[in-house]
């Protein structure tokens, strides 16, 4: 996208929205501010409208679940955030279900672990997943699973959540809804002098000590995790809004020039993307191709099974894997849909013919050209 303006939002192909549990939820009660909801769902399906991708990282399900179990202390043990969510989620996503539908939208229930962001097979399983509920017209809704977590119950927050799926799916545009418009030099309920920042290109020291921590209440998160968030959306090439949303149509807000933090980043989510596989991934295998592969490669293509030739080594599905012609020539770098046995087994053979010979309906591609680097 162009430079930073209050028309970004508007211009982004995919957006990831983050809304927190201070929005969401009655502190007090335990009730789902219904009308805020449906107020950023008619924001969503605007969006939808004109042909953006949204998809939504959701706090709540804990802070909704007390109070049908009557957990009511404010500090509560693994297992009972555990049984909380498990009792909250189920009415959370009905909530986004009953809200986006009144705009004939279908909502998908996603949870996700640390894990899924991390680790390289389940990243791709969960991308490959995500890209095909937005390209079939779903909005995923997606909240950490709480549920199974065995260690800290989430990343902390949802904050970097939102990161990290913003960065998985290529977005261009990550907004994270607070309680605040943004940083400030200081926080500005301790501090009436605390200046407001419209718009920051660098995280460095300087920026982190403006942070404050997360106050007392339902929400875990804080500027110092949206700090940490912009780190994260930053490196993978997407622009990051600190926004107000405790008004109604905090989106339409924002589009329309309401005071945020702008985080830019210098970089293009693809051209990050393929930094990061260049530079930071160690080929655990060769696939060998023929010449018609290598100038469809040339040409911007994904890498088919009928143009590979030969496999050296053994990977699985996500490892990074370098590309060679019949010399030996190291074309480029990517990350493998397929195991190296599933390789040997389709290579050579047209896309049409896998599912008979693997036995199921995989990618159609050994490497998608966006999974994919070549050697200048």
């Amino acid at each position: 996208m162009d430079a930073v303006s209050t028309l970004d939002i508007v211009k982004a192909e995919r957006v990831v929205v983050k809304i927190g549990s201070v929005l969401l939820v009655d502190e007090t009660t335990g009730a789902l501010h219904r009308p805020w909801l449906d107020a950023v769902c008619d924001d969503v399906a605007t969006m939808r409208a004109r042909g953006q991708d949204v998809v939504i990282v959701t706090s709540g399900a804990i802070a909704i679940g007390r109070g049908p179990l009557k957990l009511t202390s404010q500090s509560l043990r693994l297992e009972e955030k555990q049984a909380a969510a498990a009792t909250g989620q189920v009415r959370l996503t009905q909530a986004y279900q009953e809200s986006l539908a009144r705009h004939d939208l279908t909502v998908a229930q996603v949870l996700m672990t640390v894990d899924d962001t991390e680790d390289r097979r389940r990243f791709l399983n969960a991308r490959t997943t995500l890209d095909t509920l937005l390209r079939l017209g779903a909005v995923p809704v997606i909240n950490e699973n709480d549920t199974v977590a065995t260690t800290e119950i989430r990343f902390g927050d949802n904050d970097r959540l939102a990161a990290r799926v913003a960065a998985m799916i290529g977005a261009d545009v990550c907004v994270l809804l607070s309680d605040v418009d943004g940083l400030y030099t200081a926080d500005p309920t301790d501090n009436p002098d605390a200046i407001h920042i419209p718009e920051i290109k660098i995280v460095d020291d300087s920026v982190r000590s403006m942070a404050a921590a997360a106050k007392p209440g339902h929400g875990t998160g804080g500027m110092v995790t949206k700090l940490m968030a912009a780190d994260i959306c930053m490196s993978a090439g997407c622009h990051m809004a600190i926004a107000r949303g405790t008004v109604n149509n905090p989106l339409s807000a924002l589009e329309n020039g309401a005071r945020c933090t702008w985080f830019i980043s210098a970089a293009e989510p693809r051209v990050a993307r393929k930094t990061w596989i260049a530079g930071t991934l160690n080929p655990t295998g060769t696939v060998v191709i023929d010449g018609g592969a290598a100038n469809a490669l040339a040409e911007g293509k994904s890498l088919l099974p009928a143009g590979v030739a030969d496999v050296k080594g053994n990977f699985e599905r996500g490892d990074a894997i370098a590309i060679s012609d019949n010399a030996g020539r190291i074309l480029g770098k990517g990350l493998s849909a397929f195991s190296a046995d599933d390789v040997r087994r389709i290579k050579g053979l047209r896309s049409d013919a896998l599912e008979g010979v693997l036995g199921y309906q995989g990618r159609s591609e050994v490497v998608h050209r966006d999974d994919l680097v070549l050697d200048a």
